[in-house]
């Protein structure tokens, strides 16, 4: 058989698939693959110990906080919490901010810690201050070992002062031990390789947004009436903010426990009005045979009109 050269044409790449999904949808991102191996990878001396991930995920309207572990059959929630329960300790607005991952951190390792026993024994930092802190084991003899995880980013860009790292800091300060620096927090300087407290607390408890607050509305009130449309109708000001999140903060660490939301109606019995039945056997029979015998009505009745003409 001749030698045929392979054409590379636009019929060529229009069957052409490679072999995974993922890649073909261009959602394969191989420095994450790279971090997920390791981060799910555990030492062989360890006898099927779980190596734990906090994992930090974003949508448009929320945050999601998940202490996970991988096993062969795949991965398993400990515990998560989400910043829609953050209304529950009085956060009501900016959901998906920096100080809201913070307070989404905070609140899944004081819920974490109290499933694992350790909440009165890793307490974390009780009044946040901005400081760069790591939890350390305990010097009391025979105390346990603080739980530790690390932090699964996913496909986040993990440049400075992005907010995956308030919920880290947020589960660093609530007890949980998740190695890290201070390089990524807003408030680092790269070139004195010193982190501002001051700047990292204000983050914490909402600053930044209340100086876009009052900067905002002196430059141009329309829009601050209608961006902070929701805070002004609950009567919440720039000045209010910072006492917000610190009763926030103080409230989750009293009750970090998941409460479900009462439902307004009974979603499996309305959803069930348009689920299709399924039919037996029989019924599956009787149908075939009704249809057959509408078309054999159908041809006769074509016939007799034949014959009338």
């Amino acid at each position: 058989m001749p030698f045929v050269k392979k054409i590379k044409n636009d019929a060529y790449f229009s069957r052409f698939q490679v072999k995974y999904r993922r890649r073909r949808e261009g959602k394969t991102d191989y420095a994450q693959d790279y971090a997920r191996k390791r981060l799910v990878t555990q030492a062989k001396n360890k006898y099927n110990a779980p190596k734990y991930r906090l994992v930090v995920r974003f949508s448009n309207r929320f945050i999601t906080v998940q202490v996970v572990y991988a096993r062969l059959q795949g991965d398993f929630v400990l515990t998560a919490a989400t910043s829609k329960e953050l209304p529950r300790y009085g956060i009501n607005h900016g959901l998906t901010n920096w100080a809201a991952a913070y307070a989404t951190g905070l609140l899944v390792a004081r819920r974490a810690l109290t499933k694992l026993g350790l909440a009165d024994k890793y307490e974390g930092v009780a009044e946040a201050d901005g400081t760069f802190t790591v939890t350390e084991v305990l010097d009391e003899e025979d105390a346990p070992r603080p739980f530790k995880a690390y932090l699964d980013v996913g496909l986040k860009r993990t440049s400075t002062g992005s907010r995956v790292f308030g919920a880290l800091k947020g589960a660093s300060d609530g007890g949980i031990y998740v190695p890290h620096s201070e390089k990524r927090f807003p408030g680092y300087d790269p070139e004195s390789k010193e982190l501002d407290a001051e700047t990292l607390k204000k983050y914490i408890f909402g600053g930044h947004v209340a100086e876009y607050m009052e900067s905002l509305e002196e430059e141009d009130d329309e829009r601050f009436k209608k961006q902070f449309s929701t805070y002004l109708a609950d009567g919440v000001g720039s000045e209010d903010i910072e006492e917000i999140y610190t009763n926030a903060h103080a409230a989750i660490r009293e009750d970090a426990a998941f409460k479900p939301t009462e439902k307004s109606k009974d979603w499996k019995a309305e959803s069930a009005k348009f689920a299709t039945a399924r039919l037996t056997l029989a019924q599956r029979k009787a149908n075939i045979a009704a249809k057959i015998e509408k078309f054999r009505a159908g041809g006769d009745a074509a016939e007799d009109e034949e014959d009338d003409e």
